[in-house]
């Protein structure tokens, strides 16, 4: 299987130590086990991706996850539904983000999304080629719906995955139309001439407080890998972003089956507003929505009433809700052999 982006053959291959790749106990404990993917290095030095599974014995199908800005693989108890229907799960916390952040790097810089294809595609081939896998769901949060989405157009037609499952997934900014198409070229061109250059844009830290049980939420996670403040929005990464979001929109052609949840509403705020626990605070959950036809010709759109911008991490009741969506939908498509 070719796998573009990689090095391929003698020095180069070595040069990225894919042969040295190696299962390690993760930081979750058992069952979860982790192994770093070096990667090609890139302008900052030596980068690599982690990729996390957790086997079920026996399953020939798999789930690989794909978190979102600011973020990184934490949600057990998603791994757990998937494993309890039989699918062996896997996470990758993709180059400078959560357990592959290197101190020399910027966190989640990136100039180009197609960057990701490195590791998406060894992470592919190690749940397909090495494990033994024949069927890969791919389930993006976020910024991580929107890679996974660019990622499955751009390999359509080789197999490489059966179908996509976004929640909430970064297919347009949280702003205006007029805003996005006035801001584009400056951005673009602010973003070739100083991509590191840091823009005023930090994330509301009330969406992690309505999380996280330190605050307001139930959920525990390392602050220090999510931090509510976020970490620095680049120039470059967010005219990555942008083109990514406008090759969304002249339309994409992922040849699997795609289901796509979002929240039936957004909370735009700065301030803390109890609507954060129980609506989309981070994106426009219509705007998604909207676009989600964009994506393929055969998507299945689920709006959940009650969920947050993480569906997965909403309350007992919508998590509930998400998963029997989810459950009805794999039935349909994966049915368990």
């Amino acid at each position: 299987m070719d796998h573009p982006g990689r090095p391929r053959g003698g020095a180069a291959e070595q040069e990225v130590g894919l042969a040295d790749m190696e299962f390690r106990e993760d930081i979750l404990g058992a069952p979860y086990e982790a192994a770093e993917l070096p990667l090609v290095p890139d302008e900052e030095g030596e980068v690599s991706a982690t990729l996390i599974r957790r086997l079920v014995p026996g399953s020939r199908q798999a789930v690989l996850y794909l978190h979102g800005y600011t973020d990184y693989f934490f949600q057990t108890h998603l791994a757990d539904h998937f494993a309890a229907a039989g699918y062996s799960f896997y996470a990758l916390d993709l180059r400078k983000y959560g357990r592959s952040l290197r101190p020399h790097q910027s966190p989640n810089f990136v100039t180009d999304l197609t960057a990701y294809d490195e590791e998406l595609d060894e992470a592919i081939r190690v749940i397909r080629e090495v494990d033994g896998h024949t069927r890969v769901l791919m389930n993006g949060h976020s910024t991580g719906g929107l890679v996974a989405a660019l990622w499955a157009s751009r390999r359509g037609g080789r197999g490489l995955v059966d179908g996509l499952f976004l929640n909430s997934p970064f297919l347009s900014m949280p702003a205006s139309p007029m805003v996005r198409t006035l801001g584009a070229p400056a951005l673009n061109a602010l973003g070739r001439a100083t991509p590191t250059r840091k823009l005023p844009a930090p994330l509301n830290p009330h969406y992690v407080h309505s999380l996280h049980r330190e605050h307001r939420g139930s959920w525990n996670f390392d602050l220090t890998l999510k931090p509510a403040e976020g970490f620095p929005l680049y120039a470059g990464w967010l005219a990555a972003i942008q083109r990514g979001h406008r090759t969304v929109r002249r339309g994409l052609s992922v040849d699997c089956p795609i289901l796509m949840m979002a929240s039936t509403a957004s909370t735009v705020t700065s301030r803390w507003d109890p609507a954060l626990m129980h609506t989309d605070g981070v994106l426009r959950a219509d705007d998604i929505a909207s676009l989600a036809p964009h994506l393929g010709r055969h998507v299945t759109i689920i709006r959940i009433e009650g969920g947050v911008h993480d569906l997965v991490l909403s309350s007992e009741a919508v998590r509930a809700q998400v998963f029997a969506e989810l459950d009805r939908w794999l039935a349909a498509y994966f049915p368990t052999p």
